[in-house]
């Protein structure tokens, strides 16, 4: 186990979409003990922080040495390999992830031995879609006395400004192909939705970490003709152009609201569970997530080793903690 009182935090695109949101909050908690970095060395140093470059491992080492007292890093940029993460562990430094690519999720899970031997931690599957979906899927899994099938759903409000790197993450895995197909869901504040597979990278990581139980994400947006629209285009969306056309008008264009609402059911046999978390502001909330687990890797006890949010159970009363921030739990809520 580990405890933490001391040193710094060190945001990683801390300027950005959810980076600003999430060292704010920590700023807020843990008073002259945050740093912000990044690419943009002037943005990052007119913020009191420094330059870094996840693809550089050898100058992140670098950054680390020079810091001298770094407790803990949050990733709130997604780097290209595992190098940055085990840079941190080697070190010791405790690492909250909020990355949503299934093979950057491997691979540092994979550094899970590299981790506990340094008696670092390391949190991954930490924000909204992963991070709240898992959480939501582990009470809906429990309460059937373990699943078979869990259907995670979410809905993400398309008037919201989201962050570049999102936004292209979203539209490049919007012509991933799956078995599964779309379901009507009805949604708390937003009626009976029908939502599409999508290749959310909970539905990669729940198996392994739920005893082995299928899982499905889909997505929808608050604005039911521009989701139709939205994947209409997912066979064109296998070329590069269309791709670039989409993410140029998703930065333009915001079309809808910022409300959001996930969804999870958990069936065995003839026994069914669904847990569902209204919201708003996706990002902000993702960044809120991100900083309540950091603030937990700083002030409690979280086992050495990389672990996905829905393995600690200290952090499964997440949902309430952020009710104060406007995240609503609905529990149950009625069958499909």
């Amino acid at each position: 186990m580990t405890t933490v009182n001391g040193g710094r935090v060190l945001v990683v695109g801390g300027y950005g979409a959810v980076g600003a949101t999430v060292a704010a909050t920590l700023s807020g908690w843990f008073p002259h003990r945050v740093v912000v970095g990044g690419r943009d060395e002037v943005r990052a140093r007119r913020l009191g922080g420094v330059r870094l470059d996840v693809t550089d491992p050898a100058a992140f080492r670098r950054t680390l040495t020079e810091l001298g007292d770094v407790a803990a890093v949050v990733m709130c940029v997604e780097p290209p390999d595992a190098r940055v993460a085990r840079v941190c562990f080697e070190r010791g430094v405790h690492v909250v992830d909020i990355g949503a690519t299934p093979r950057l999720l491997e691979s540092v899970a994979a550094l899970h031995e590299v981790a506990a031997d340094a008696g670092a931690t390391g949190v991954l599957s930490v924000g909204v879609a992963p991070g709240l979906t898992n959480l939501l899927a582990r009470r809906a899994h429990e309460a059937v006395g373990g699943s078979e099938r869990i259907d995670l759903t979410v809905l993400l409000g398309a008037g919201e400004a989201h962050g570049a790197d999102a936004v292209r993450w979203t539209v490049d895995n919007l012509a991933a192909p799956s078995a599964a197909g779309r379901l009507r869901v009805p949604l708390p504040g937003h009626g009976t939705r029908t939502a599409h597979p999508f290749p959310f990278s909970d539905q990669h990581t729940l198996p392994r970490t739920l005893d082995g139980a299928g899982v499905t994400t889909r997505l929808c947006l608050d604005s039911a003709p521009l989701t139709a629209a939205l994947f209409a285009l997912r066979r064109a969306a296998r070329y590069a152009v269309v791709r670039r056309a989409l993410i140029a008008s998703f930065r333009r264009v915001h079309l809808g609201g910022d409300l959001f609402a996930l969804r999870a059911d958990a069936h065995r046999g003839d026994r069914h569970a669904a847990y569902a978390v209204t919201g708003r502001a996706q990002s902000r909330v993702t960044a809120l997530v991100a900083a309540y687990v950091t603030q937990e890797l700083l002030t409690a006890s979280l086992p050495a080793g990389v672990h996905h949010i829905e393995q600690l159970p200290a952090l499964s009363g997440l949902p309430e903690r952020l009710a104060e921030h406007g995240v609503a739990l609905h529990r149950p809520v009625a069958p499909k």
